[in-house]
């Protein structure tokens, strides 16, 4: 296997950059450079130097096979982060044979493939990378510290003592063996259910951490929309106008609210019109405003505007610096009501986001739902009574066998180059 090196840290100038290495010849790579290295997982200051050229002095560290990210005899660079000092040292490496530039995700890919990691945990590390918000970066810690491995072991213990028990009345009918095992394999197939049927209903609130809340405002022409957006979002986002249909497209805004992911979407104002430029936004708005998590409706007067709000959504009363109205009211002009407003939309959001497990995203939810329905076949099989055993077994197998396509240990290939090219060089 070629060993491979990258800049592991962000691009641009910097005070410090590091340069990573992975692979057979890694230690050797470094140590044409650097010279004497530095004992394992101990730094040592170098002077690097290539064909009588002085590069830089680093920070060297070493890490042995075992005891490293991938797995591989693994070594780091810490050189000054000056554009043209990096481009040196990654030059010089580059001219050693048997070096090659590593591609997208190679560093973490070869970690899973020895094993350090499984391929949710790469999927937290994805999300770790990417996280924005305090609520994300915990989800993400907690599916890189295994814990849908955690849950996946549970299962297959459970399983196993299951297809046990099935086996030896298979395998062994004249011994002694329990004449009728299928209430306790029964008991033991419920279990995993209900723990399968629990996660598969986080989902849905752990991808909208993962990939964050949408909240429409909605409101009739020059209710205020824009306005309370830009009062949000601290900045000029939306053009505001005293002229009625300004917005005519839906205009989005990413903000953290509580720790949590949210765009807000500024929509057209909802009124019937024959402007067919105004239409085609009032009908963009309707149907963004439907696939919403959240709707804020802003009211200007007591009318709401041709859409029906939900339970959880806000009906709020705009233009608070003119007259307050009844209950919850805000003015996006002078500030006036928006810190309640903010609080109410962050708990209405935090509420959703309490259910939220490990299980992220929808590939999860397929193999999930695919032990659901082999177990459930197992279930139909031990009721028909003992001459069905041999198929309720096979049910059992199939159900680990997806349980254990979520750790990417079967099923997984076509996958894997679609999940590491979302990487950068370098991790």
């Amino acid at each position: 296997m070629a060993t491979i090196f990258a800049q592991a840290s962000g691009r641009g100038k910097a005070g410090v950059a590091v340069i990573r290495l992975s692979g057979p010849q890694a230690w050797e790579a470094v140590s044409a450079l650097a010279g004497r290295l530095p004992a394992p997982r101990q730094a040592g200051l170098r002077r690097l130097s290539f064909a009588g050229d002085y590069l830089d002095e680093a920070l060297v560290l070493c890490f042995e096979k075992g005891a490293s990210f991938t797995g591989e005899d693994c070594a780091e660079l810490q050189v000054h982060g000056a554009t043209a000092t990096v481009q040196a040292v990654l030059q010089a490496l580059a001219a050693q044979p048997g070096l090659r530039l590593a591609e997208p995700g190679e560093f973490t890919r070869r970690a899973m493939e020895n094993g350090r990691l499984d391929l949710s945990q790469v999927e937290g590390l994805a999300d770790l990378i990417e996280a924005e918000t305090e609520a994300q970066r915990k989800q993400a810690l907690a599916v890189l510290s295994g814990g849908v491995g955690q849950l996946v072991e549970r299962w297959r213990t459970q399983l196993i003592r299951a297809a046990a028990l099935l086996e030896a009345v298979i395998d062994f009918a004249d011994e002694e063996v329990p004449e009728d095992v299928s209430p306790e394999v029964s008991s033991l197939l419920a279990a995993v259910q209900g723990d399968l049927a629990r996660e598969v209903g986080r989902i849905s609130a752990s991808e909208r951490v993962r990939e964050g809340f949408e909240v429409a405002i909605v409101g009739r022409p020059n209710a205020g929309k824009s306005t309370l957006l830009n009062a949000l979002a601290g900045r000029e986002a939306a053009i505001t106008s005293e002229v009625a249909g300004t917005t005519r497209d839906v205009i989005e805004v990413r903000m953290d609210l509580g720790g949590l992911a949210v765009t807000l979407l500024d929509t057209a104002g909802l009124r019937e019109t024959e402007d067919k430029v105004e239409a085609i936004g009032v009908e963009r708005a309707l149907q963004r405003a439907r696939a919403a998590d959240l709707r804020l409706f802003l009211l200007d007067g007591d009318d709401l505007p041709l859409l029906v709000p939900q339970p959880d959504d806000l009906v709020v009363q705009g233009k608070a610096d003119l007259a307050e109205g009844q209950g919850l009211s805000v003015s996006g002009k002078t500030g006036a009501g928006l810190d309640r407003l903010v609080a109410e939309l962050t708990k209405r959001l935090s509420d959703r986001a309490s259910g939220a497990g490990v299980m992220t995203r929808e590939r999860h939810r397929a193999c999930l739902q695919r032990a659901q329905n082999a177990l459930d076949a197992a279930q139909v099989e031990l009721a028909l009574g003992q001459e069905r055993l041999e198929l309720a077994a096979d049910h059992l197998r199939n159900a680990a066998r997806a349980l254990e396509s979520l750790l990417g240990r079967v099923d997984v290939e076509a996958l894997l180059d679609e999940i590491f090219s979302s990487f950068c060089i370098g991790k």
